[in-house]
């Protein structure tokens, strides 16, 4: 009898690479910075964009982006208590914000 070996579906919190990002930053003293956001529950959260058209729309043409692996972004992120990675996120006007993602 031959046994087979199924793989498991993974769950919906498994994290799955996203790839090459474009990620907004600011100036900082040491150099740049990745911008780190809320998200509506008051988490802190990397965000990170498929396209440098979409960060636009989400954030303006003038907004400053490196672009860094999902990986990096999460290294990056994490040791300052940012453990959830958004991608694509589209940020409210100023004037509905509590409902959607807030800069920090």
């Amino acid at each position: 009898m031959s046994h087979h070996l199924y793989a498991e579906d993974p769950e919906p919190a498994d994290r799955v690479p996203a790839g090459l990002l474009f990620v907004p930053v600011r100036s900082g003293p040491a150099g740049c910075t990745a911008r780190l956001f809320r998200t509506p529950l008051g988490g802190r959260t990397a965000v990170g964009f498929t396209s440098p058209q979409r960060l636009a729309a989400a954030l303006g043409c003038g907004q400053p982006w490196v672009r860094l692996s999902e990986p990096a972004l999460r290294a990056l992120a994490e040791p300052v208590g940012a453990t959830v990675l958004t991608v694509d996120p589209r940020l409210a006007p100023e004037v509905s914000r509590r409902h959607h993602l807030l800069a920090v």
